[in-house]
């Protein structure tokens, strides 16, 4: 044994009469399953009616952050119900994952240019906002709608039309 330490090293033998001071009520601890009734008090604690707090989700709707980025929704003009997009492309240039497919023919009378498609892939989007920024007539925006599940792939690839009406959800009934 090194006398330079106060208490048993490596390699040291152990120390007989501590093990055995400290091993009855150990044991007693271990047949009377002292920690885990310590553990299902403390469980026991929060199960008290008053505490608990469950969303009946599909009949209530959740509240969701104000500033919350969800579904795009590409804006319509109430007066005249044409889209607000000019097809001005600054969307799909802004966008990071390059999921904005926006495509425009030049009208001769008017002469300018207008929406034919418009595709927006979700499967890839981050709902960074980075489009809705950049957009100068405010016609794409990422509004609160949180559900956004489908069953195929072909469903998160959203056309003009849905951009428009925006995600239907489902209404659940009692």
């Amino acid at each position: 044994m090194r006398s330079d330490r106060a208490g048993p090293g490596f390699g040291d033998p152990p120390d007989n009469g501590k093990l055995a001071a400290m091993g009855m009520p150990s044991l007693l601890r271990k047949v009377f399953l002292v920690d885990l009734l310590q553990g299902l008090k403390v469980t026991f604690r929060y199960q008290d009616p008053k505490e608990i707090y469950t969303e009946q989700y599909p009949l209530e709707r959740p509240q969701v952050a104000e500033r919350y980025r969800g579904a795009p929704r590409l804006n319509v003009n109430p007066d005249t119900d044409e889209t607000m997009c000019i097809a001005c492309d600054l969307c799909a240039l802004a966008c990071p994952e390059n999921l904005i497919v926006v495509s425009s023919e030049r009208n001769e009378k008017t002469r300018r240019k207008e929406l034919t498609n418009f595709t927006y892939d979700l499967s890839r989007c981050m709902f960074c906002g980075l489009c809705e920024d950049a957009c100068p007539t405010d016609a794409l925006e990422l509004t609160q709608d949180f559900e956004l599940a489908s069953y195929t792939r072909d469903g998160a690839i959203w056309d003009r039309e849905t951009l428009e009406k925006g995600p239907q959800p489902t209404l659940y009934r009692k």
